[in-house]
């Protein structure tokens, strides 16, 4: 089977690409020559995951797939949230993002955070949606070079490195995105597919 990813990030394409094995085709936007940017204007991730895959299923009539992720932190009222690629502004920049969620936590005792990751998937034209989730806690510095957003000053609980510090294949035995694209992949392998827009 082949499903259009609609990303072109490349950290998060060779993640996925680890989690769904070889039993999937993957194509990022890029290899299939889309550069635009997609809008990603709704409250909730959610909202923002099936706009994507919208966006990409209208434009291609192909079988496709989209995420989108926030970090939400508790003493921040669940801030950046679906704001997380875009915190300190519109270039998406993963330092400056970062240097501003720790600024507004200063020397706050409480750093305990979630991530969760939303998939919007259209599949022979129904819609349906995983969440994967991990909780943990930011640290004040930044450790590590793997991975990308804010993965240098995240923690999961139960573990003693970043994100950051970890190789892919660790951080995917834990991570909310790999949490995410598990129920995808054993969603692609065992449905009948007779539900329609279904979370899961």
């Amino acid at each position: 089977m082949t499903l259009i990813f609609a990303s072109n990030n490349e950290h998060k394409v060779r993640e996925i690409k680890s989690i769904l094995g070889n039993s999937f085709t993957l194509l990022s936007l890029s290899d299939i020559n889309i550069t635009e940017d997609i809008p990603e204007n709704e409250p909730v991730l959610e909202g923002n995951a099936l706009a994507k895959a919208r966006f990409i299923h209208t434009a291609t009539g192909k079988n496709v797939f989209a995420d989108d992720t926030g970090l939400e932190i508790e003493s921040l009222n669940g801030l950046p949230g679906v704001h997380s690629a875009r915190f300190a502004g519109e270039n998406k920049d993963p330092s400056a993002n970062i240097e501003k969620v720790l600024l507004l936590l200063g020397n706050s005792e409480n750093r305990k955070a979630r991530f969760r990751t939303v998939i919007a998937l259209i599949l022979e034209n129904k819609e349906y949606l995983f969440e994967g989730v991990v909780t943990g806690n930011i640290i004040t510095e930044k450790r590590g070079v793997e991975g990308f957003g804010y993965d240098p000053v995240f923690i999961p609980d139960g573990k003693s490195r970043t994100f950051a510090e970890m190789g892919l294949g660790e951080k995917n035995s834990v991570s909310h995105r790999a949490r995410a694209f598990e129920k995808l992949r054993e969603f692609l392998h065992t449905s009948n597919l007779s539900n329609n827009k279904e979370t899961i």
